[in-house]
């Protein structure tokens, strides 16, 4: 078996996704995508596919490392991104192949459903009473949230008191059996982390996320050393390594997400390096439905998972939605907030090509936006 033809295409809301084709009429389909850079990790792929073409897909191992280190200069987020979705196909080809869910081809299942998580509050968190009543509605045991939107340097009195009070207007509604968590998005520098941190300590969200930027990861040991409030962090770092500093620095929630961060084969290593620091795994992913299948197959397979992020209804759904390209919706209903085991071969899922390519012709430019703060200066996202 040959790889013939790899596609991408560039759908709405905000979504890449690549299409595997080979001689034996097998097709796997991949995700890879930095949301706002669509156009840019589309062009590596194409480089990238200049490899892959006229390839066994089932050697998977062998690509990656071709892939990932085959160029002098490798790693960030572009290139990190465009294998990951070639990792995902090239894994749905191949539980295609053999009959089997990606999830056995790890080893096999350890549970038989994942927890999973809705978004509520959007970029600037408002409304939220209504929003987690409804998601409680549905089911679902666990929500996350923004803390807030554009944060000063040193957030100011009122900045901190508002933080706190949406995190208490969502322990309210969800009650003491249920989790929220909060994300503060690297809005937050370290010393308005750690006095925020402090604050939200009663309330006992089931973690915060992305305390500080990635860049200033060499501050995390003493955030962790003084938090009361289990840390994670992930969705900006793309490999083992990246996360080693993370991890050693005593992170409770380690989130690499399946289309940024190598694919399949690299975030399943990295949930065995968190096991190995007693970190446990809660993949990033607020994108389409074949980073969310790729995450399931990982979440199915890893002993020290945790909870699952999933897009449906998020604030970026504007154009299309989560079950929008799906031919069949089924593996995405959850149940009581949970997805149920899939045994279909491969990711799992079945795409609707058709939808596919006439949304591909529409396609979008979606662009995250560039906040600034009341002085006009520049403001984190």
């Amino acid at each position: 078996m040959k790889i013939t033809r790899i596609e991408t295409f560039q759908v709405p809301p905000r979504w890449l996704f690549c299409r595997v084709e080979t001689d034996d009429g097998v097709v796997g389909w991949g995700e890879p995508v930095v949301e706002g850079r669509a156009e840019v990790v589309r062009a590596a792929v194409d480089v990238l596919a200049e490899y892959l073409v006229g390839q066994d897909p089932l050697r998977i191992q062998d690509h990656w490392q071709v892939l990932t280190k085959g160029g002098f200069y490798r790693g960030g987020p572009v290139l990190s991104s465009a294998v990951a979705g070639l990792d995902q196909a090239l894994w749905d080809i191949a539980g295609k192949t053999y009959g089997a869910p990606v999830h056995a081809l790890l080893g096999g299942p350890v549970r038989e459903r994942v927890r999973v998580y809705a978004w509520v509050g959007g970029d600037e968190p408002a409304e939220l009473g209504e929003q987690i009543a409804a998601q409680v509605e549905a089911g679902f045991t666990a929500v996350k949230m923004n803390g807030a939107g554009v944060t000063s340097p040193i957030a100011t009195a009122a900045e901190t008191a508002a933080v706190v009070e949406r995190v208490a207007a969502a322990r309210e509604v969800l009650g003491p059996g249920r989790d929220v968590a909060v994300d503060f998005h690297g809005r937050f520098t370290a010393a308005s982390a750690r006095r925020v941190l402090a604050e939200l300590a009663p309330l006992h969200p089931l973690f915060v996320e992305e305390p500080v930027l990635p860049e200033h990861g060499h501050l995390l040991p003493g955030l962790v050393e003084v938090s009361p409030v289990p840390l994670a962090t992930g969705e900006r770092l793309y490999s083992r390594a990246e996360f080693l500093p993370a991890l050693t620095a005593g992170i409770a929630v380690a989130q690499p997400d399946l289309s940024h961060a190598g694919g399949i084969t690299e975030v399943h290593r990295i949930a065995s390096l968190a096991d190995t620091y007693g970190a446990q795994l809660a993949p990033h992913c607020p994108l389409g439905p074949i980073a969310l299948a790729a995450s399931l197959q990982v979440a199915f397979a890893t002993p020290n998972f945790l909870i699952q992020e999933q897009s449906r209804g998020i604030h970026y759904n504007k154009d299309a939605d989560l079950l929008s390209y799906l031919a069949d919706p089924t593996p995405f209903r959850f149940v009581d907030g949970h997805a149920t085991r899939n045994d279909a071969p491969g990711l799992g899922i079945t795409l609707d090509e058709a939808a596919v390519r006439a949304a591909d012709r529409a396609g979008h430019a979606w662009r995250n936006p560039v906040w600034r703060h009341a002085d006009d200066s520049f403001a984190e996202w």
